[in-house]
């Protein structure tokens, strides 16, 4: 076939639509799509060489994009590289618009889609310019100054854009990717974000195994073990997740992650987030950073299989450890992430098995067979996940997404997966009073339909299944509950569509025993299909309406009605398709008694029951309409003149004319027979009085005139042929669930035939053309027509859907808004209707998916569905075809068909402008340029000269403007003609009489139309270049283009126009234009302010960072700055910011070698961290630039990143000071634009007025440091140097001495602002600078108060950022002169703190001297009584030590080391660990004089300690687990035990920081330290300790599962050590341990296997001493024997184990149920422990007691009843 193919075509198509080849004109398409591919490729080619970008690229390239549509990838292979090359160059044009950018990559993204197609020989594509654009527009320098605007889906489609291009990086590519981001890699700084993104998105993993040393493996090591060693989750891990994810996805077998699955997996399971033990505390990262389960389903099922078969040993165990959260009684916002694993993991395997088992092998690297997926390896993981899928069948969240975990599960193992699901829904079928269950079983078993139903090898009893299940569904059918109709009809549809009903002779044949079981069984069907049938009509019968119905004119039926009809209809059809000639006999006969002996209202019983008709009549049209035609005929035809007269027809007329009109629906041959018949009737009825009399008849009309003249499949039956071949040569239960094979599925088309056509001309001629000639008359004023008379005629016209011209009804009678209705309809079909509407194939495009999704087969790839589905999707096809081919020429009967709509969506009546301006959108969106065409006279309604219009037409034009949600917005046209026509009318139209601020509806309309405007709005383009590619694609390959090659000259000239195009002129012009007009608009004194406002608004929209904006608009923002209106003077303050980097003089810059700075030989191999050749960046106090010529030698790098990992190739460096653009111009060297803004800012007035405005307060409280008048004055001061110092110094000086919030944020804006805009400052100003900036700060900081501490802070770290700290030493000594001295008080001192740190945070690792100053000043100063400074002294500690890393590759480093420090503190600690007393807080008291004792300081200290240790769990990357130990001892003996937050800090803080610890990820060498230290603790003699131990152990073990797991000796420890508490003497932790053992056993951390059982059997053994009786009043003793603890051990050691399974019973529960109930009249604590075990036991297994019941025996059971409805269960 591809042979012949190639020879019609002249080439070998890379991949066509196969749907296409079914068309019954698929012979013509070939050429068709050749003559249409020449055009695209001649004419891109052409435009792109004469640079013609618009509108020549962009509408060529829109028809290649429905080309593909149409015909998939008919193209050669050579023609495919070249439009990608072509559209890749397009693409990353630098100044390419947006909008026109993202068109071209969407269409560059589906060219790439399929990627098997173009190997890597065949396409190599740079990375760079995609990096570049990426950089460009994701991490713009001026979008936040608002000189460039770009839409939010931008990120999106860039993203896509490369994740295409990936495979296609050329094989040097990875080496430059980590040169160009690796010095980005500075873990404090954001830069480490960038760069770990740009790696997961850039970096490629699909190269061919020869080629992995230039591809992942210069990579891997480095990053998996900075992902191993990072604690606490930053932000950028879950990048790196995703990374790895695609790498083991695309290297399956080529990579060993054995080392790491343990560690994997304890992430997973960490990032789940799930809730473990009694007081944990979460940590927010943990929740915000979390793993995305996709990333992790990925990487998970690539891991699968290969011979080691950890994998699955692990996720057996996950699987274990969380089975128990997916039990419906269990609630919490983890479980959204646990359905979402469970619903993707069994779809990523199927996907994997499907790539092993069933692709065509590509190019693409295949699996090693080493690492296939074996059958065993199947079956375990279908396995391990039952469970967690049957339990999640029930969730509270639906069960949508077990079912299609079971979908997919059911495709791998249907034997393992099918049983247990009929098991549940047998009885929920039968069962009436939870529906819940029955929606939840049901919904599932529609998953496994499909698998059911085929049966295959793996399942063969599967179809024996069917008929139980069919007769069970049918009491579903029932009116009253209407959501188990539902999804009982769609299951019986779901089980339809893959077999046949036919009653099966079998006695003579000898065929398998399953298979001779189901042909017996289906002599049952024709039973069903009756049954089926009854129950429709009852509920039909049930659903007409009484008299209510008839009187009020409501035509539509109720929302629910709607979708029983859907259904019913649907499932009939689909069951009426699916059986024998005999049994669809005997239903006919059925359907046609139930139908002609009754008479049903027209409106919902009768459309049911019509539709029931039609799909009988569908199915074997000739029986059918032998029956119906002539019996509805006859009733006409016996009926009198008058009657047909009357306005209510007779209710029987009525039915039989919609039975006709559906029964009508069917082949247009069909209907031949009784033309004579049919004609008549419509002569009769279409002039009815009655309207629902003649829409009814303008109904048949159109089925009839439909059916004659369209194409469309006949029949939808699952086997080709049907079933009415004999049995003894074809069995069709061997073809149930069957897929169609797509090559023969030989679909019989309807195409009309001769006779067929001339009918459908003849009736139009008869009806239509009198129809016209009527309503011509009318409109000419020559015949009078009542409405009804023309609504009439209107109706007939529309359903002949061939109306030709419109009609003025307009002049005369405006208020008949039906008739503009049929108009507004005939119009819109005009312009649309091809044979279908657009929004109906949408829909059914939409619901064709949803059900190929529900009955796909993922695991056998792609094509495999059932044959009704194949014939649907050839159908759609076919009318995609006619809705695109079409074409969407813009000829002038369309535009004056757009001016009537126009006409009409101004008119007076709002129900008639709403119609039509949806008409007038859809119509927008199809045809191309017509936008241009109608916008003056949209424009001409607004105009304020038009006296004449009224304020419906206003508001009409107004609507027109904004659109609807989805298309055109005419305000906001990437156009600057439009635009420029547009904004001003909208902002003058304030000025017309028809505009009344007054009427809420219209202010509304206009602050919509802003608001779109600002949210669409992108910056538009000027700007294109191109390329060689577009020759080529003219001149190679078939087809070739007709049009000739561009000549030198047409070239030549082309360039010139589009110079001139882009030049300032043309541009320019538009351009000052515009922003004049929106000048002379606000300057109109007369204007509301609302639209002064609007106005401003989109003045502040035409900042672009390519064209200054022209003067007059500058000096009216900076004027603006002083307005009296809060928006305006906001809008001002952003938009001068923008001008002033507009007007930014660019500072040079040139390429300086790192090596040469260094003066040090380059380093080999990657070390991190602090080195010899990154030292002279530091900050060291004794060599600082404290003169001229030492500033001017001095290197400055800025950025804080540089050099900490590696460094880059080529660093940036500024260029010497004399090359750099001159400081301090003097007025007349100034460009006008720097003119306008120095003579405002030089003008004391002006700025009084502007610092006043500035310091006013805005919201009461809500206010913050505001980064957008920060960049204002860091404009001001980076453009003009220190002009304007003296003018502002006095206000300064001022505003820092007032203690008001708002005056004090003022200052601080102006000093951040300050600080910054000196970057390029000569030596001399700088120091001045400093000299009057030390004692304004030193000032502002004793002036501190609660409100404006925040403030400052935000202003020395703006300050600080992305500078070099050796330029700020003035800054930094100053906050470094004693932070806390006491004065002021301790607020104070935590403020200066505050601010300091904000410094020193942003500076890094390069301050480590600083750091180390601030330590050893601090470090006196730990034993701080006040809480507020104790605070802030421990989040200080947290950024002294975030420098101490432990990351590979890094050296040790020179800041501060945690070690050392934790040194000097247990020193000073030694009083508490010693002693054994109890640790009191220490209160402080007044009067207190000279040295308090060792250990009141120590407690102090360990206040201010724990409050380091709190801070640095949310913030720092590695957690120093073995410094941590040594204080857990201290921590274990304060933290209280209780939930009682009456507790002093102290103690509080203790407990805090145990919870967060606990959560800390170990690594397998730090787990012998850990459990040592809590052994020991856990001898200790405070059982408070004691207690507390359990508790961490929980939260610890399960933190860390599979590291503990993979380390038996561990598993060994905990177990011991646990036991070893069960057995302890204080009740409380002996409940604890037990509470600890039945978690571990319920996570499957620990067994229970028969040694641990015997161990609690032997101590439950234990014999108690008699009780000797006492004499009265002797003391009781207090202390239980020993004997009483270990018979309690043994008792709650079992209650542990049947406490561990609350959902199941495994099989060892019964014995030790037996054995706990032998102790219940026990002493206490023993007989509460018993009691409180089986209480438990019986709350847990109420619910499903009838399946848990199967497990004990009778006698069993006997005692359990006994002992949970006994008097003692009361007592």
């Amino acid at each position: 076939m591809k042979k012949a193919q190639s020879d019609t075509l002249g080439f070998v198509p890379q991949k066509d639509i196969v749907y296409n080849k079914l068309l019954p004109y698929a012979d013509r398409l070939d050429d068709e799509s050749n003559d249409i591919l020449c055009k695209i490729k001649g004419n891109l080619g052409r435009a792109v060489q004469l640079r013609e970008i618009w509108p020549g690229v962009l509408f060529w390239t829109r028809k290649l994009s429905t080309y593909m549509r149409l015909y998939g990838r008919k193209f050669s292979k050579e023609d495919h590289v070249l439009f990608i090359k072509l559209l890749y160059e397009l693409v990353t044009i630098p100044r390419l618009e947006i909008s026109m950018m993202q068109g071209l990559a969407r269409l560059l993204i589906n060219l790439l889609k399929k990627r098997e197609l173009l190997s890597r020989e065949d396409l190599e594509l740079p990375w760079r310019p995609l990096y570049e654009l990426h950089d460009r527009i994701l991490f713009s320098k001026t979008e936040h100054l608002g000189l460039n605007w770009f839409p939010n889906s931008v990120e999106g489609v860039l993203k896509t854009l490369v994740k295409s291009c990936r495979p296609y990086f050329s094989q040097s590519a990875t080496q430059e990717m980590l040169d160009e981001w690796r010095p980005l890699l500075c873990p404090f700084d954001v830069t480490m974000q960038r760069a770990i993104s740009y790696f997961e998105l850039f970096l490629p993993t699909t190269l061919p195994p020869e080629l992995h040393h230039k591809g992942f493996k210069l990579w891997f090591d480095e990053l998996i073990s900075l992902w191993v060693s990072v604690q606490n989750l930053p932000s950028w891990e879950v990048h790196l997740v995703s990374l790895f994810a695609r790498l083991a996805n695309d290297n399956i077998g080529y990579i060993d992650w054995d080392p790491y699955i343990p560690k994997i997996f304890t992430r997973i399971l960490r990032s789940l987030n799930l809730p473990v033990g009694t007081s944990q505390m979460m940590v927010p990262r943990y929740v915000t950073n979390a793993y995305d389960i996709g990333h992790v389903v990925l990487w998970v099922s690539s891991l699968l299989g290969g011979p080691s078969k950890q994998t699955q040993a692990q996720l057996s165990g996950l699987f274990n450890s969380i089975t128990s959260f997916f039990h419906p009684s269990n609630h919490g916002r983890w479980l959204m992430k646990l359905m979402k694993l469970l619903q993707r993991l069994p779809a990523s395997v199927v996907r994997r098995l499907h790539r092993e088992r069933y692709r065509k092998p590509t190019w693409l690297t295949p699996i090693p067979d080493s690492h296939k997926l074996t059958e065993e390896d199947i079956t375990e993981f279908v396995e391990s996940m039952m469970q967690p899928v049957l339990l999640a069948m029930f969730s509270k969240t639906g069960s949508l997404d077990a079912a299609q975990a079971l979908q997919n599960l059911a495709l791998m193992r249907p034997e393992l997966v099918i049983p247990p699901v009929l098991e549940k829904t047998y009885p929920a079928l039968e069962t009436l009073t939870e529906p819940h269950q029955l929606t939840a079983t049901l919904s599932c078993m529609i998953g496994v339909a499909r698998s059911l139903v085929s049966g295959g090898q793996r399942f063969p009893e599967g179809p024996t299944h069917m008929l139980p299940l069919l007769m069970r569904a049918l009491p579903g059918v029932d009116p009253n509950d209407f959501s188990k109709c539902m999804v009982r009809s769609t299951v019986t549809f779901s089980l339809f569509g893959g077999f046949s009903f036919i009653k099966l002779d079998v006695s003579h044949m000898n065929i398998i025993s399953v298979e001779r079981e189901m042909c017996s069984a289906s002599a049952e069907f024709e039973d069903f299909v009756l049954q089926f049938m009854d129950r429709c009509f009852a509920l039909i019968d049930s659903s007409t309406l009484e008299q209510t119905r008839e009187e009020t004119e409501t035509e539509k039926m109720t929302h629910l009605e709607s979708l029983v009809e859907l259904g019913l209809s649907s499932t009939f059809s689909t069951i009426l398709t699916q059986c024998s000639l005999d049994i669809f006999k005997v239903a006919l006969v059925k359907v046609f008694n139930f139908a002609t002996t009754n008479i049903f209202e027209t409106r919902v019983a009768g459309r049911m029951v019509a539709d029931m008709c039609r799909a009988a009549a569908k199915c074997h049209p000739a029986e059918s309409l032998k029956m119906f035609v002539p019996h509805c005929c006859n009733i006409f035809f016996l009926t009198d003149e008058e009657v047909l007269n009357e306005e209510e027809l007779d209710k029987e007329l009525l039915w039989n004319l919609q039975l006709l009109s559906e029964v009508t629906r069917v082949d247009g041959d069909k209907i031949l027979p009784y033309r004579s018949d049919l004609v008549q009737i419509l002569q009769l009825t279409l002039h009815l009085k009655c309207k629902q009399g003649y829409t009814l008849a303008c109904n048949l009309l159109h089925h009839i005139l439909r059916s004659s003249a369209l194409i469309y499949p006949t029949e939808y039956c699952s086997v080709p042929g049907g079933f009415h071949q004999p049995i003894s040569d074809y069995l069709p239960i061997k073809d149930w669930g069957r897929p169609g094979d797509l090559w023969n599925l030989d679909i019989r088309w309807h195409v009309p035939s001769v006779e067929e056509t001339s009918f459908a001309f003849y009736l139009l001629d008869l009806i239509l053309q009198p129809e016209l000639q009527r309503l011509q008359r009318f409109a000419q004023g020559e015949q009078d027509m009542s409405r009804d008379d023309v609504l009439q005629s209107l109706t007939i016209v529309q359903h002949c859907l061939l109306g030709l011209k419109s009609y003025y009804i307009l002049e005369h009678s405006e208020d008949d808004t039906k008739s503009l209705f049929s108009i507004i309809k005939i119009i819109s079909d005009l312009l649309h209707f091809k044979g279908s509407h657009k929004h109906e194939f949408d829909s059914r495009w939409k619901s064709f998916n949803l059900v190929k999704k529900s009955m796909e087969n993922r695991l056998h790839g792609r094509k495999q569905h059932i044959r009704a589905l194949l014939i649907d999707r050839v159908m759609l096809q076919h009318e995609l075809r006619k809705l695109t081919v079409e074409g969407c020429q813009y000829r002038s009967i369309h535009q004056q068909l757009m001016r009537d709509l126009l006409r009409l969506s101004t008119s007076t009546y709002s129900q008639v402008r709403s119609r039509a301006q949806n008409v007038l959108f859809t119509a927008l969106g199809t045809y191309n340029f017509c936008c241009r065409d109608l916008i003056p006279h949209v424009l001409g309604f607004l105009n304020p000269d038009n006296s004449s219009v009224t304020q419906q037409q206003f508001k009409g034009a107004l609507y027109c403007l904004l659109g609807n949600h989805s298309g055109v917005c005419l305000a906001n046209l990437h156009d600057w003609e439009c635009i420029a026509l547009t904004w001003p009318a909208i902002v003058r139209s304030g000025l017309s009489s028809a505009m009344s601020l007054e009427k809420p509806s219209i202010v509304r309309l206009f602050d919509d139309l802003a608001d779109k405007i600002h949210r669409q709005y992108e910056t538009i383009g000027t700007d294109f270049s191109c390329c060689a590619v577009a020759k080529q694609l003219m001149i190679t390959g078939n087809p070739f283009s007709e049009d000739p090659v561009p000549s030198e000259e047409e070239t030549a000239q082309g360039l010139k126009k589009q110079e001139l195009k882009n030049s300032d002129l043309c541009f320019c012009r538009k351009y000052k234009q515009l922003i004049g007009d929106l000048l002379d608009c606000i300057s109109n004194r007369n204007m509301p302010w609302k639209f002064e406002h609007i106005a401003i608004g989109f003045l502040s929209l035409l900042l672009r960072d390519d064209h200054q904006l022209p003067p007059p608009a500058v000096t009216f923002f900076v004027k603006s700055l002083n307005h009296d209106s809060l928006y305006v003077r906001k809008v001002a303050i952003s938009a001068v910011a923008g001008i002033m980097k507009q007007i930014k003089r660019p500072h040079k810059k040139v390429p300086v070698s790192p090596s040469e700075l260094c003066k040090h030989h380059k380093l080999n191999g990657i070390k991190a961290g602090d080195r010899q050749d990154n030292r002279w960046l530091q900050y060291n106090s004794s060599s600082l630039p404290r003169t001229q010529q030492d500033w001017d030698q001095c290197v400055f790098v800025e950025k804080t990143h540089w050099g900490y990992y590696c460094w880059p190739r080529k660093l940036m460096m500024y260029a010497p000071l004399e090359e750099q653009p001159k400081q301090n111009l003097a007025r007349d060297d100034m460009t006008e634009r720097e003119q306008i803004i120095f003579d405002h800012f030089s003008d004391p007035v002006f700025i009084n007025q502007f610092i006043e405005f500035l310091s006013l307060e805005d919201r009461k409280g809500k206010d913050k440091f505001s980064p957008r008048r920060f960049c204002l004055f860091k404009g001001l001061f980076r453009n003009f140097g220190d002009a304007f110092l003296p003018v502002l110094q006095s206000h300064m000086e001022r505003l820092v001495a007032d203690s008001h919030e708002s005056k004090q944020r003022c200052v601080a804006e102006i000093i951040s602002g300050l600080i910054r805009g000196s970057k390029h400052w000569s030596y001399s100003k700088v120091e001045k600078l400093w000299e009057l900036l030390c004692p304004l700060l030193r000032t502002a900081l004793s002036n501190i108060t609660i409100e404006t501490y925040a403030d400052w802070g935000t202003c020395i770290a703006t300050a600080c950022e992305s500078r070099d700290p050796r330029k700020l030493y003035w800054l930094f000594e100053m906050l470094m002169e004693s932070p806390v001295n006491g004065e002021g008080g301790s607020f104070v001192d935590a403020c200066r703190l505050y601010v300091l740190q904000g410094g020193l945070a942003q500076q890094e690792w390069r301050v480590p001297e600083l750091l180390h100053r601030l330590l050893q000043y601090l470090e006196p100063k730990l034993t701080q009584v006040y809480k507020n400074v104790r605070e802030r002294i421990g989040s200080v500690l947290t950024y002294i030590f975030m420098i101490d890393v432990n990351l590979p590759y890094t050296q040790p480093t020179t800041s501060p080391r945690i070690s050392d420090f934790t040194e000097r503190i247990l020193l000073q600690l030694k009083p508490l660990t010693e002693g054994d007393e109890e640790i009191q807080n220490h209160v402080i008291e007044e009067n207190e004089v000279g040295e308090q004792d060792e250990r009141t300081q120590a407690i102090k200290l360990l206040k201010t300690v724990l409050k380091w240790l709190i801070a640095s769990a949310g913030r720092s990357f590695s957690t120093a687990v073995s410094e941590q130990l040594r204080l857990l001892p201290l921590l274990f003996k304060i933290a209280p035990v209780e939930n009682d937050d009456s507790y002093d800090e102290l103690k509080r803080d203790a407990k805090t920081c145990l919870s967060l610890m606990s959560q800390g990820l170990l690594y397998t060498e730090q787990i012998p330290m850990v459990l040592s230290t809590l052994q020991e603790i856990a001898g200790s003699s405070s059982w408070h300790a004691r207690y507390t131990v359990l508790t961490y152990l929980q939260i610890m073990v399960f933190y860390n599962l599979f590291t503990f797991m993979s380390d038996q000796k561990a598993v060994n420890d905990v177990r011991a050590l646990v036991i070893r508490l069960l057995e302890d003497e204080q009740l409380e932790v002996r409940e604890m341990a037990a509470t600890t053992l039945s978690g571990f056993l319920q996570c499957n951390f620990l067994s229970m296997d028969a040694p641990m059982q015997a161990h609690f059997e032997a101590l439950c053994k234990t014999s108690l001493p008699k009780k000797r009786k006492r004499e009265l009043g002797s003391i009781v003793d207090t202390i239980p024997s020993a004997d009483l603890v270990r018979r309690h051990a043994g008792v709650l050691g079992l209650s542990a184990c049947i406490l561990s399974s609350p959902y199941d019973v495994p099989t060892w529960m019964p014995q030790i149920l037996m054995d706990l109930s032998a102790h219940l009249n026990d002493t206490q604590p023993i007989e509460m422990t018993v009691k409180k075990t089986l209480s438990n036991f019986r709350r847990t297994h109420h619910d499903n007691w009838q399946q848990h019941k199967q497990q004990f025996t009778d006698d069993q059971l006997l005692v359990l009843t006994d002992l949970l409805v006994s008097p003692c269960y009361y007592a």
